[in-house]
């Protein structure tokens, strides 16, 4: 948003987030309208300076954005990159993103869920330094 220009890489993120937190279609669709400008954003720019910063919910809202990325019927090489991105975007450090591999890894297993664990391992494979 800051340069004006939404990517391609960048609209995918957008749509993993919108997936992971459950945002209606019309949500979605009125956040772009904003993001186009046909419509006025309700944030104020006070608001934003304090949103842009690091929050308690980041590493849980890379963990949803990571399950629902492993629950598709597959998992890109562009979509594991952009998880990276995000992940790097947050500023999540190795320690906190060890915390979220643990929790996914741990319900997945919970679940038995064989796709996932392949996915998950697919996804650390090609980004170590997660």
């Amino acid at each position: 948003m800051e340069d004006n220009i939404v990517t391609d890489d960048e609209m995918a993120i957008l749509n993993i987030l919108t997936r992971s937190l459950g945002l209606e279609d019309d949500t979605a669709k009125y956040a772009r309208s904003i993001l186009n400008k046909v419509e006025k954003s309700p944030i104020t720019s006070s608001q934003e300076d304090e949103w842009s910063h690091r929050h308690i919910g980041d590493a849980t809202c890379y963990q949803s954005a990571l399950i629902a990325a492993l629950d598709d019927d597959v998992i890109s090489d562009d979509e594991m990159a952009m998880l990276d991105c995000l992940r790097r975007a947050m500023g999540l450090q190795p320690n906190e993103h060890a915390l979220v591999e643990e929790s996914v890894r741990e319900m997945i297993e919970n679940q038995g869920d064989e796709r996932l664990m392949a996915r998950l391992e697919s996804y650390l494979t090609s980004f170590p330094g997660a």
